[in-house]
């Protein structure tokens, strides 16, 4: 049974149908590859704040995973992490539309943080080094990633879709019914 809200004229799927508990389980934990990938924004505010260095616990698994491929695989690890990923998930019809949605808005999360990235890195940084306007938006990227990880974790233990703005869109529009 689907239910659908509209909302500022954008119809919003709240939930498809229920979910068990290892959907739940499997949703929440494929957005610890996000997390890893929020935790490289957060160096300057663990640097001022080393309690805040707890975060980085729960992406210590995916760190491990991924050095290990990064290793065999001469660097493309995290590249196989995803296309496993998106093929083997989020391609196949025979995966709960819950996790599917999740693991596509994890790697689109996983992909707007690696864009940002690159641009700190190939243009701030090489313009304004590391100044204070530099430690500031890896310090906004940080938070502002893991609040949307956080939130999107919370919202799959509860078993609904967690709706991030345009990212949960493209999700929903590559997520087949």
């Amino acid at each position: 049974m689907d239910q659908e809200a509209v909302i500022f004229g954008v119809i919003v799927m709240t939930w498809r149908s229920s979910t068990d508990i290892k959907d739940r389980i499997f949703a929440v934990l494929v957005y610890l590859f996000a997390w890893y990938d929020s935790v490289g924004f957060g160096q300057f505010l663990f640097r001022q704040f080393p309690p805040l260095s707890i975060l980085t616990l729960p992406a210590l698994p995916v760190a491990f995973v991924y050095g290990i491929l990064n290793q065999l695989l001469f660097g493309f690890g995290s590249l196989l992490v995803f296309f496993i990923l998106y093929a083997a998930v989020v391609r196949n019809d025979r995966v709960s539309h819950f996790i599917r949605f999740n693991a596509i808005q994890t790697i689109l999360i996983g992909i707007l943080l690696a864009l940002l990235g690159l641009v700190m890195q190939y243009v701030l940084i090489p313009a304004f080094g590391n100044s204070l306007i530099v430690e500031t938006l890896y310090n906004t990227i940080f938070i502002a990633g893991l609040g949307a990880v956080i939130y999107s974790m919370i919202q799959s233990a509860l078993g609904k879709y967690a709706e991030i703005p345009t990212i949960s869109e493209a999700a929903y529009s590559q997520v087949r019914y």
